[in-house]
């Protein structure tokens, strides 16, 4: 492994970081929603499996073998509805709160969903919360998960942007095989099996997005870009082209790999796993071949 002031973390409930076996390249891959497990004192009216809905289930595992290719992979292992690390801490609903939130609020789309900073439905539309929550809950869950899994974020970046002289972010997430009634399209259409988004051209160079996307059309995917997802909070913070700091967000279909009826894998989860493998080893490539 290439010289690098990077190390394994594990933060017990809220996130691991493991660092290459191989030699280093500058690229990080991160999967902000797979986490499921429960903070102490998370008490949801749901159960377990109509929360586990709102995850991002086993992408994280999609990418295991990141590390062995010369990247790092940070995972969450916290629920994405406890609190989302894709999402900017004044994109919060006030509905949610027993008192006044003492800090400025920019509450989007998201939050007007119920799906801001703190979850306040599931993905079938069901109350996450039979009560109110408190600021100092609240302000708990951002110091104590989203700060962290920013901060080792930040400083993975830092840490290859300072070795390599740039530095390349992917961004992993799953999304529904069919779109809601939430969705600008309305409900029931089919999705395509990927999308990958650099906010309109804001957060990474092209060739980067093209390499990806022309991986992905070889494997028979068929792939959109920026349609319907533009990329959030993450990419947002991490894609400074103009820097040499590149963010890429990508979205696979759930129906790739998951029974999303049963939220187990499906037959196709192998094949996606090996593909996804692939997609590693190009992407690692056209980084190595970048410095």
């Amino acid at each position: 492994m290439t010289q690098c002031d990077l190390s394994d973390r594990r933060l017990p409930g809220v996130l691991v970081r493991r660092v290459p076996h191989a030699d280093l390249v500058p690229l990080v891959f991160d999967s902000p929603h797979s986490g499921t497990v429960y903070p102490d004192g998370f008490t949801p009216l749901l159960s377990r499996e109509e929360l586990l809905s709102t995850a991002d289930l086993f992408v994280g595992e999609l990418f295991e073998n990141a590390p062995a290719k010369g990247a790092v992979l940070i995972e969450a292992l916290f629920p994405r509805a406890f609190v989302d690390p894709n999402r900017s801490l004044d994109d919060l609903d006030p509905s949610l709160l027993a008192t006044p939130w003492p800090h400025p609020l920019a509450p989007s789309e998201k939050s007007t969903l119920g799906k801001g900073l703190i979850w306040r439905v599931n993905a079938a539309l069901k109350p996450i919360y039979g009560r109110s929550l408190s600021v100092e809950e609240v302000e708990g869950r951002i110091d104590g998960y989203w700060r962290p899994y920013h901060r080792t974020l930040d400083e993975t970046m830092d840490a290859l942007w300072a070795r390599f002289g740039s530095a390349w972010h992917v961004n992993c997430h799953s999304m529904k095989s069919r779109t809601t009634a939430q969705d600008a399209e309305g409900p029931g259409h089919a999705r395509v099996d990927i999308v990958l988004s650099d906010r309109d051209g804001q957060t990474c160079d092209r060739a980067f997005l093209e390499v990806a996307h022309e991986a992905l059309r070889a494997e028979g995917l068929s792939v959109a870009i920026n349609t319907p997802f533009k990329g959030a909070e993450l990419v947002r913070r991490q894609g400074r082209p103009a820097e040499g700091r590149h963010a890429l967000q990508i979205e696979f279909n759930r129906r790739l790999h998951l029974d999303e009826a049963t939220l187990q894998k499906n037959e196709r989860h192998p094949i996606l796993h090996a593909m996804v493998d692939r997609l590693i080893d190009r992407l690692a490539a056209f980084c190595r071949e970048q410095v």
